[in-house]
């Protein structure tokens, strides 16, 4: 296992899986400025380092992520709407970059995830949760919205749940979570990290190839017209089924073995 480390996020490789921890547990992992670019940074790595399979997101300590920084907060009160502007760019950058990045990605919720902090949960792939969690989209408690990451939260709850959190505040337990589908699984404490082992076990049974045509695919199909579907999937596929990666899964069926990138 490797490891590296900086202010605010830690990255750590074992093996096909990379690890990225938010690194601030003495503010309850709130994010900053500097904790956004560090993470988009760390995440556009991970996306074109080829010996990464599989991305784990998580906080260190008892808490996911409180959302956003109160100390940075009461900076950006004082700054102009430009430099509020660039900043929450950032964020909006950040969060597509973890949304979009062509690899498994789970949320391993071992804590507390409060407005932004369930953004980056409802961006990852899959969200696994401690029963410790729990979650708020709780903005308009301080006269804001939860803008930002509304575009992943909505498309993972839905407009009738997000109608609901977004205009009361209020928070709700990592059961609720599960039943509304913010997340996954739900787990006792001591079990989060088997389950996650599971969950990454079983990506990395799955061709890398096919796994990123799979994030495309969720990504692109709710945009297109049934008519545009059609070409754009009977493409894929076609395209697919000559690869290298398809032909060996195919074959590894056949002749009853495990394909090749599994091992």
């Amino acid at each position: 296992m490797s490891g590296t480390g900086d202010r605010t996020i830690r990255t750590e490789r074992d093996g096909r899986v990379a690890r990225v921890w938010l690194a601030r547990p003495d503010v309850r992992n709130a994010f900053n400025a500097a904790m956004i670019g560090e993470l988009g940074e760390a995440l556009r790595a991970l996306a074109v380092d080829d010996a990464v399979r599989v991305i784990i997101l998580s906080g260190e300590g008892t808490v996911f992520c409180a959302g956003a920084d109160l100390a940075w907060m009461r900076e950006i009160i004082h700054s102009s709407r430009d430099e509020n502007l660039r900043e929450s760019l950032d964020l909006a950058e950040c969060l597509h970059t973890l949304y979009s990045v062509p690899k498994p990605t789970i949320a391993r919720v071992n804590g507390p995830a409060i407005g932004g902090g369930a953004g980056f949960v409802s961006a990852c792939d899959i969200a696994v949760a401690s029963t410790e969690a729990v979650f708020g989209l709780s903005e308009v408690k301080i006269g804001l919205v939860p803008a930002v990451i509304s575009p992943y939260v909505i498309r993972r709850i839905g407009e009738g749940r997000a109608r609901q959190y977004f205009l009361t505040g209020e928070r709700f337990d990592a059961r609720r979570a599960l039943e509304i589908g913010l997340v996954n699984m739900v787990t006792e404490p001591g079990e989060l990290d088997r389950k996650v082992e599971d969950l990454t076990s079983s990506l990395l049974s799955s061709g890398p190839e096919a796994l990123a045509k799979a994030k495309e695919l969720l990504s692109r199909v709710p945009e297109l017209s049934f008519v545009e579907a059609k070409r754009y999937t009977a493409e894929m596929i076609a395209g697919l089924r000559v690869s290298d990666e398809a032909q060996e899964g195919m074959a590894a069926y056949l002749e009853k073995r495990k394909p090749r990138w599994s091992g």
